[in-house]
C-alpha cells in the first residue's frame, strides 16, 4: 500500500547541471553576438568584453568544473558584459530586463523553497 518513496537526489546535481547549462546557453549567445560582428558592427568595449566572456565562458567548462563560486562568478560576469554595456547606450532597455527580474524571482524562490523541504515535510498520501 504505502511504499516508501525513492530517494530525491542531491540539489548539488541539479545546480551543477544547470550552470553547465546556462554557460553553454551563454556561450551560444555570445558566439552568435560575434558571429553577426560583420554584419552589424559592434562597438570596441563590447566586442573586447564579448571575446574576454566567451573565452571565461568556454574556459569554465574545464576550470570550474569542481567549483560553483567560479561558474556562478563566471555566469555573473559573461552576463554582465552583454547587458550592461547596452542598457548604459539605450536605458529604455532596463525596463524589459526588471520585467524578466518578475518570473526570474519566482523561480529562484520556489528553488530556494524546494531545496529547503525535508522528507518529514511531505503531505499525507490518500484520503
Amino acid at each position: 500500500m504505502n511504499t516508501p518513496a525513492p530517494a530525491r537526489g542531491s540539489w548539488g546535481k541539479v545546480e551543477f547541471y544547470t550552470s553547465f547549462f546556462l554557460l553553454a546557453v551563454l556561450a551560444t549567445v555570445i558566439g552568435m553576438r560575434l558571429g553577426f560582428e560583420s554584419v552589424w558592427r559592434l562597438p570596441t568595449l563590447d566586442l573586447d568584453l564579448s571575446v574576454v566572456a566567451l573565452a571565461l565562458v568556454l574556459a569554465s567548462f574545464w576550470l570550474a568544473r569542481h567549483s560553483r563560486r567560479w561558474r556562478l562568478a563566471i555566469v555573473a560576469f559573461a552576463s554582465a558584459t552583454q547587458l550592461v554595456p547596452m542598457v548604459v547606450r539605450e536605458p529604455i532597455l532596463l525596463l524589459p530586463l526588471l520585467g524578466a527580474l518578475i518570473p526570474v524571482g519566482i523561480l529562484a524562490g520556489c528553488l530556494v523553497a524546494l531545496s529547503k523541504k525535508g522528507p518529514s515535510d511531505r503531505p499525507p498520501q490518500g484520503s
